[in-house]
C-alpha cells in the first residue's frame, strides 16, 4: 500500500474546485452538531432534548440543566477536542512518514504520556498532576525520538523515524508494565482506565480545544506543501517546498496534538489511523479540505463513541478506548483489504 494512491491534487487547484468536497465539509459539520446535541441530551435523566432546548433559550436552571452544563457539556466538548486532535495528528503523521499505517502513537508519544501519567498516579497525584505527567512524558518522547532519528539523512528517510518511534514505544510499554506491577491496588483501577482511554474524569476541555484550533490554524497554511510532500520530497523540493523545515513543523505540531489528546483522555487508538482514510475514500484528498474535515469527523466519532460507552451498559461506564478499538480494528482491516484489490 503506497501513499501515492491517495492521488493528491495539484497545488495549483483552486479552493473548492474539486466537485463535492465543500459539500462533504458542510455535511460533516452538520453531523458533528447532531452528535454533539445527542451527547448533551442522552443520559440517565429523562427529558434530555427539551432540557437542552430550555438551556438554549436561557431557561434551564433545574437539576437537569445542571447535569447538562456541569457533566455532559464538558465531556462532549472534551471528546470533540480529543477526537479532532487525534485525527489531525494522524493526517500529519501519515504525510510526515509517507506511510498510510502511521498514527499518533506510532512514534511512542502515547507510551511516554502513559508512563508520565502513571508515575504521577503512583506518587499520589491527581487532576492537573496526572495531566502534567502525561504532557511531560509525551514531550520528552518527542525530543528523544527527534534526537535519535536525527543526523545526516535522518529526516530524508521516514523509515528511520518510524523505526525509532516503534522502538521507543516498546521501551515505554515495558516501563508502563513495570509501574503497574508495583502500583498499589487502590490506584491500579484508575491507572488501567486511563490507559484504556477514559473521558469520564471530567477535566477541563478548554486546553484540548485551544490546542486543536492552534494546530489547525498553524498547519492549514501548509496545505499546498502537504499536497506536494505526499508525492515525494524530491518533487516537493523541486516545486519550491522547504522540505526539512516543513517536516520539522509537521512533527512538532503532530506531537503537540497527540500529547494534548493523550493528556486529556489517555490512550485512544484507531481514531488517528482510520479517520484520514475514511475521508480520502470519499474524495477528500486535498489537505485544504482534509485537515478541517479530519478534525470535524474525528471529534464527531469520538463523541459518538463516548456516548455509547456511557449508555450501553448504564449505569456502568466503559473506557471509550475499548469501543474505538472494537469499531476501528475491523474497519481498518476492511480498508487494508480494500487497498489490496
Amino acid at each position: 500500500m503506497s501513499i501515492q494512491k491517495y492521488k493528491p491534487v495539484s497545488p495549483l487547484t483552486p479552493f473548492f474546485r474539486q466537485e463535492g468536497q465543500g459539500a462533504v465539509l458542510a455535511l460533516l459539520l452538520l453531523i458533528a452538531c447532531v452528535i454533539f446535541l445527542a451527547a448533551l441530551s442522552v443520559g440517565g435523566m429523562p427529558g434530555g432534548m427539551p432540557g437542552v432546548l430550555d438551556l438554549l433559550r436561557g431557561q434551564g436552571d433545574g437539576l437537569l440543566g445542571r447535569v447538562i452544563l456541569e457533566l455532559r457539556l464538558p465531556r462532549a466538548l472534551g471528546s470533540m477536542g480529543v477526537g479532532g486532535l487525534l485525527a489531525l495528528s494522524g493526517v500529519l503523521m501519515q504525510v510526515l512518514l509517507r506511510n498510510p499505517l502511521a498514527d499518533p502513537y506510532v512514534l511512542g508519544l502515547s507510551g511516554g504520556a502513559a508512563f508520565g501519567a502513571i508515575l504521577a498516579l503512583m506518587a499520589g497525584g491527581s487532576g492537573l498532576w496526572v495531566d502534567g505527567g502525561a504532557w511531560l512524558g509525551a514531550m520528552a518522547t518527542m525530543l528523544v525520538v527527534f534526537w535519535l532519528a536525527g543526523g545526516p539523512g535522518g529526516w530524508e528517510r521516514g523509515s528511520r523515524l518510524l523505526l525509532t518511534g516503534v522502538v521507543v514505544a516498546s521501551g515505554w510499554g515495558a516501563g508502563v508494565s513495570f509501574l503497574l506491577y508495583w502500583m498499589p491496588d487502590e490506584r491500579l483501577r484508575g491507572a488501567l482506565f486511563w490507559i484504556m482511554g477514559d473521558l469520564a474524569r471530567g477535566g477541563d476541555p478548554l486546553p484540548s480545544l485551544v490546542v486543536l484550533v492552534l494546530v489547525l490554524g498553524c498547519v492549514w497554511p501548509f496545505s499546498r506543501a502537504l499536497n506536494l510532500l505526499v508525492t515525494g520530497p524530491a518533487r516537493a523540493a523541486s516545486l519550491g517546498v522547504a522540505v526539512t523545515p516543513v517536516r520539522l513543523a509537521l512533527y512538532l505540531l503532530s506531537s503537540l496534538a497527540a500529547a494534548s489528546a493523550v493528556a486529556t483522555a489517555g490512550s485512544i487508538g484507531f481514531v488517528g489511523l482510520v479517520i484520514p482514510h475514511l475521508l480520502r475514500m470519499v474524495g477528500c484528498v486535498d489537505h485544504r479540505i482534509l485537515l478541517p474535515a479530519s478534525a470535524l469527523l474525528g471529534g464527531a466519532l469520538l463523541t459518538l463513541a463516548d456516548l455509547l460507552a456511557r449508555t450501553l451498559i448504564a449505569p456502568q461506564q466503559m473506557p471509550v478506548g475499548i469501543l474505538t478499538a472494537l469499531l476501528g480494528a475491523p474497519l481498518f482491516l476492511w480498508l487494508l483489504r480494500r487497498s489490496l484489490r
